[in-house]
């Protein structure tokens, strides 16, 4: 029973599972082998503008597709790598990449996090230390007290 169940786990769990592979059409497939891997490189790293957090070697929209395809054109073209990305940062912007740029704007946002991640840990660290009671000692009378309820 435990073995059906496992197997029937595993079949329902293939379809996500999903690699970059199964988005990617034989017709877009370059001849070049190389050519090929460095368009599965850069393609990797561009984020499908439907999909959001997606890349667009795994997505199955249709705009991936046309990205894919421009994308090995100026591969054939004999653009570089950076320059094919280049190509794709001036025409949809930086948001196509899933890694942005630390430069610019972007690195206002790439430093934001570490900066408001120190901040509170500053604005906890004085609230810990603002609640410590005062630790003072004893007055004679407190002490009498102390030591009459000890007694009992």
């Amino acid at each position: 029973m435990r073995a059906l169940f496992l197997v029937l786990m595993l079949a329902l769990a293939a379809p996500l599972v999903a690699t970059p592979a199964m988005a990617i059409q034989p017709d877009e497939i370059l001849d070049d082998p190389v050519l090929e891997a460095r368009a599965r490189e850069i393609t990797s790293e561009l984020r499908c503008v439907v999909c959001r957090n997606e890349s667009v070697d795994a997505s199955d929209a249709e705009i991936a597709r046309d990205i894919r395809l421009m994308v090995r054109e100026r591969l054939v073209a004999g653009d570089s790598n950076e320059e094919a990305i280049q190509f794709m940062v001036d025409r949809f912007g930086e948001y196509i990449l899933l890694n942005p740029r630390a430069t610019g704007t972007n690195l206002m946002l790439w430093l934001s996090g570490p900066f408001l991640l120190l901040a509170g840990l500053g604005i906890a660290a004085v609230a810990v230390r603002r609640r410590r009671p005062a630790s003072a000692p004893l007055s004679a009378e407190e002490e009498a007290r102390l030591q009459q309820l000890l007694d009992e």
